[in-house]
């Protein structure tokens, strides 16, 4: 115990802060080596087997919607989303423990997933809409009855417009690939005059035979001059996974 603010490690020795006080320590716990082949340590090797599993699945997905979540994400979402797919292939009930397999899990767990958990779709869009994933013709639509923005859209201080945005993906987790089709509706007022029918069409590939996930989102912007600029702070941009089919 000591009073050296140092964190960190050095050669064999870890500096850390506990509370308010720093401590020292020499390394300690079994080998790399050991861990990958001594009997002991069979369950951490499964634990380790299926996080990799679950972290790239969870990229992959990220990676088939990376346009629209440029701005509509928070700081630990792939945590969260890592976390999720973990309990996806967890639900696989017939690979063995370390073998797993999203496919062959519950991707429907997906649905319902808030990619912000500051700006969240649930909190920020109250338009009543329907969501539909057609896997003989590859339609993934979303349709938005006419609302008025004033009243069915909670927007940020600053914010004078809004968009709304979808996408649709179809995503094969084997073979780490994917086929996505986003879409944008024009730049709408946040005023008290109603909107048309919004319809996203986003179309995949017929028949498949992968996952389909269905997402919907709003933007903000703010108008300038004539000019829309988005706003700086995009903590209350939403995305949401609204529909999921499994293969």
């Amino acid at each position: 115990m000591g009073i050296l603010p140092l964190q960190g490690t050095i050669g064999n020795i870890n500096f850390y802060k506990s509370g308010d006080r720093y401590f020292a320590r020499t390394k300690g716990g079994p080998s790399a080596y050991r861990i990958a082949i001594d009997p002991k340590f069979e369950r951490s090797r499964e634990n380790a087997a299926e996080f990799g599993t679950g972290a790239n699945a969870g990229k992959l997905l990220r990676t088939a919607f990376q346009s629209l979540l440029q701005s509509s994400s928070d700081k630990r979402m792939v945590r969260r989303l890592t976390s999720k797919m973990i309990s996806v292939l967890q639900a696989d009930t017939k690979s063995e423990r370390g073998k797993r397999k999203v496919i062959d899990g519950k991707v429907e767990l997906l649905e319902g997933f808030e990619f912000n958990e500051q700006g969240k779709l649930s909190t920020s869009f109250f338009a009543p809409y329907t969501s539909d994933i057609n896997r003989i013709s590859g339609e993934l639509k979303i349709s938005i009855l006419p609302f008025v923005p004033q009243n069915l859209v909670t927007a940020p201080a600053g914010a004078t417009h809004f968009k709304l945005i979808s996408g649709g993906a179809e995503v094969d987790f084997e073979n780490r690939s994917y086929n996505a089709d986003l879409h944008s509706s024009p730049e709408l007022a946040l005023n008290n005059v109603e909107t048309d029918e919004i319809v996203f069409k986003n179309t995949v590939r017929a028949n498949s035979t992968h996952p389909l996930f269905l997402v919907l989102g709003v933007e903000f912007l703010q108008c300038v001059n004539a000019s829309m600029y988005s706003l700086k702070d995009s903590s209350f941009n939403a995305l949401a996974i609204v529909k999921v089919s499994a293969a």
